[in-house]
């Protein structure tokens, strides 16, 4: 029998009132791996409580020793690193190595905010007046919401829930369902490092239900959301109507440059990679590559070549480049933009097509169309899925043109050897994260991350940025008598 995750409130595991259960199913194999709560309104007034209750506590203690909590967090999360990144492979998809890879990073996550701990809270600032005092002060903004998705179950989460706890926040996480086994496996390593009771509160079930009652509660300070543009949009409305601070990160049509003169083996890789590692199912994947006339045709059989060498799998095996997409509504929606593309008129000249096997899994092709123009959908919306779209320009600026031709404006990247080209891309292009010479897919986590248009409500996660949306300013001036 599958395991059963309860929710996480005031330090207690609870089990919802509902009595109804969520199973986490295998997209590999569609098996079920664990069930959680399908919680009800009436937990997520509970969550909420507990979080308010703890806050002044929570803030109290200082932010050294909160710092040294999140140290012990990632200390247990290093200890279950292999437990976490097979169940985030069997819940979400991608290969095992991918998952290591993003457990791993969401224990340095954990260490650089604990290092926060030991940062300066805030700046003297010469005054006026000889015989005063003027400095100003961080301070938490209360309780924060998070809401986070299922494609990166351990990363987002804790890019998320670490620098609220140790700014001073305390945090009602709901994460997406699809993957709140992972979920419930990161809370875990929280309760067991000694987190007071109510400083993080963890609850499961529909967007429709808990996701709704979050974000309409009036009794939150600050709420951080990452997933669609059209959820997005609703939570920006009840957080303004409320007077709540709010982070959206949305998701992008990211483009990949490649002019004639780029290291063409170099771009390749980097496009197979951003484009089909995941699955595709990444806000900063390849999806859009412009690429010049003059190298057009080396580069498509180049990619063409490299794409035939995919293997398609279950990410727990050891021979898989590429796994399923990570539900069956995920896999519907890819294959119907593949349709969509072809009756646009794009032609497919890879993939295009659901891969059969044995286990039933939610697998399909990498896929790749040429003959691709600006004002298909393939071209504008988010797909989530392995799916490139080819589009031949002529020059530089008609790249970067196409490239700024999308509501999106996340990541993107150029291929050049010419620092002049470089240059004038990193002017022009109109994306919050911009790479040259690397793949659309990747941040550091020590820099802001986030995007511009539609992509992003303009504040920045990640890195010392992240101080800017979970604190407020107090300035303080004392005088001398």
């Amino acid at each position: 029998m599958a395991d059963l995750f309860l929710n996480y409130i005031n330090g207690e595991w609870r089990e919802s009132g509902s009595g109804q259960l969520i199973d986490s199913i295998n997209p590999a194999n569609r098996e079920v791996i664990g069930s959680v709560q399908s919680s009800t309104i009436e937990d997520v007034n509970d969550a909420i409580q507990a979080a308010n209750d703890a806050k002044k506590s929570w803030r109290q203690l200082g932010q050294y020793n909160r710092g040294q909590i999140l140290y012990k967090v990632a200390e247990i999360l290093e200890k279950n690193l292999e437990d976490v990144a097979q169940n985030l492979t069997k819940e979400m998809g991608k290969t095992l190595p991918e998952a290591i890879g993003e457990t791993q990073r969401g224990i340095s996550i954990l260490k650089y905010y604990a290092s926060e701990g030991t940062r300066k809270e805030g700046d003297v600032i010469p005054s006026s007046d000889k015989d005063a005092l003027m400095f100003t002060k961080r301070v938490p903004l209360g309780v924060v919401g998070i809401i986070t998705p299922w494609n990166f179950p351990v990363a987002i989460p804790i890019w998320k829930i670490a620098p609220a706890l140790v700014y001073g926040n305390t945090v009602v996480f709901k994460p997406a369902s699809e993957a709140a086994v992972t979920a419930a496996k990161i809370a875990k390593c929280f309760d067991e490092a000694g987190l007071p009771p109510g400083v993080l509160n963890f609850i499961t079930g529909s967007g429709s239900k808990v996701g709704d009652a979050l974000i309409n509660s009036k009794n939150i300070h600050g709420i951080t959301f990452t997933g669609s543009e059209n959820t997005g949009a609703l939570v920006a409305k009840a957080a303004s109507a409320n007077g709540v601070k709010y982070q959206l990160e949305m998701g992008g049509k990211n483009p990949v440059i490649v002019l004639d003169d780029a290291n063409l083996n170099s771009a390749v890789s980097a496009v197979l990679s951003g484009a089909f590692k995941s699955t595709g199912q990444k806000c900063t994947a390849s999806s859009r590559v412009i690429v010049q006339s003059g190298i057009y045709e080396q580069f498509k059989s180049a990619l063409l070549e490299e794409t035939s060498k995919i293997t398609i799998g279950d990410g727990l095996l050891s021979d898989t480049w590429m796994g399923p997409c990570a539900s069956e509504s995920q896999y519907n929606t890819v294959l119907e933009y593949i349709q969509i593309g072809k009756d646009e008129g794009a032609n497919v000249i890879f993939g295009g097509k659901p891969v059969e096997t044995s286990s039933s899994g939610f697998y399909v092709e990498p896929t790749i169309f040429e003959n691709v123009t600006s004002n298909m959908r393939i071209a504008q919306e988010e797909i989530f899925g392995p799916v490139i779209a080819l589009i031949k320009v002529d020059s530089t600026d008609e790249a970067v043109e196409v490239a700024n031709d999308t509501r999106y404006g996340l990541s993107a990247s150029l291929f050049t050897t010419n620092i002049g080209s470089a240059l004038t891309f990193m002017d022009e292009i109109e994306a919050g994260l911009v790479r040259v010479n690397a793949e659309s897919a990747g941040v550091e986590l020590q820099a802001p991350f986030g995007g511009m248009k539609s992509s992003s409500s303009g504040t920045r996660e990640q890195g010392e940025a992240a101080k800017e949306f979970y604190t407020s300013i107090k300035t303080v001036f004392v005088k001398a008598e």
